[in-house]
């Protein structure tokens, strides 16, 4: 099945869950999507190119001019990572969508083929005449996109705040959605750096249902006395067996699929500084001893022959 906007290969289509094999292909997609970006930027760094915001390695495109000395095989370096990378993301324009840069809020009316039924602070919610749901990640003046987390202790409390994050991280947050709740595809970036990622529909809760037990294996409630955090229902999560801090799954940013199972749709996170673990060696302790069984409690039970 081919997406309509963009003539690539898809698995979404409307409210039908795609297959689980085909699931996890898409998570392998992930996967290499971030490896990729990251050696593009390695690759970059290695030639002397650095930036302070990365959209401009997300938005890079063809070959760098080669020029003659020790530079040359890192120039030609980059060039095979620039490829590598726009082969999991492609620049696709944005007028492919329906909409039209020269408005004034091109958002502001329904394109021909979509529908707006949503956004936030961080993206736009659209749906196709199939109930497919795209979903448009504008950056922020300054070259920002969505958000993560920043963290630091203080008195005895992590704090975890919510901040801009940056296309690296919007990136493994999708991933993150994609592999804990509703599949998530991500079909392309305009060459302005607006992401957009295509997600299987679902059903809105009513207002004030408890999402509080959602997937209680991969979202394992974080103990209160350890972490103050601004957004709802902050969880652990090992993402490839690291821990990461995911929150913000209100009843808004969780839907009900098809089965009529709770999937969430949008979330904030970020990785566990491991040097800041370190400083709370209870919470260090039962992080690790989670990793092995989500039902463990934070404090470990004494044995009888210590008693």
């Amino acid at each position: 099945m081919q997406d309509q906007f963009t003539g690539q290969p898809t698995i979404i289509r409307g409210w039908r869950l795609p297959a689980v094999a085909d699931q996890t292909a898409v998570l392998d997609d992930h996967r290499q999507r971030l490896w990729a970006f990251d050696q593009l930027v390695k690759a970059a760094a290695e030639c002397g190119i650095r930036e302070d915001k990365d959209r401009a390695f997300a938005l890079l495109e063809g070959d760098p001019p080669l020029r003659r000395g020790p530079i040359q095989p890192r120039l030609a370096a980059l060039g095979a990572a620039i490829r590598a990378f726009r082969a999991t993301l492609p620049i696709v324009p944005f007028s492919k969508f329906g909409f039209h840069l020269d408005a004034e809020d091109p958002f502001e009316t329904n394109g021909p083929k979509l529908r707006r039924v949503g956004g936030g602070v961080e993206a736009l919610a659209f749906i196709d005449d199939d109930n497919s749901a795209y979903k448009f990640f504008y950056f922020r003046e300054g070259g920002d996109v969505g958000a993560t987390f920043e963290f630091h202790a203080e008195n005895d409390q992590i704090i975890a705040t919510a901040v801009p994050g940056n296309y690296r991280m919007l990136l493994a947050k999708l991933r993150i959605i994609h592999e804990l709740g509703m599949p998530t595809e991500l079909i392309g970036i305009t060459p302005e750096g607006i992401l957009v990622a295509k997600q299987t529909f679902g059903r809105s809760l009513e207002a004030g249902t408890d999402v509080s037990q959602i997937d209680p294996h991969r979202l394992i409630s974080f103990p209160a006395r350890f972490l103050r955090a601004d957004r709802d229902h902050p969880r652990l999560s090992f993402i490839d067996n690291e821990p990461w801090l995911v929150a913000d799954t209100h009843d808004r940013n969780v839907v009900r699929d098809e089965t009529g199972r709770l999937r969430i749709i949008d979330l904030v996170a970020a990785p566990l500084p491991p040097a800041l673990l370190q400083g709370f060696p209870l919470l260090h302790d039962w992080i690790e001893r989670v990793r092995r069984n989500p039902a463990a409690s934070l404090l470990t039970q004494p044995n009888d022959d210590e008693l």
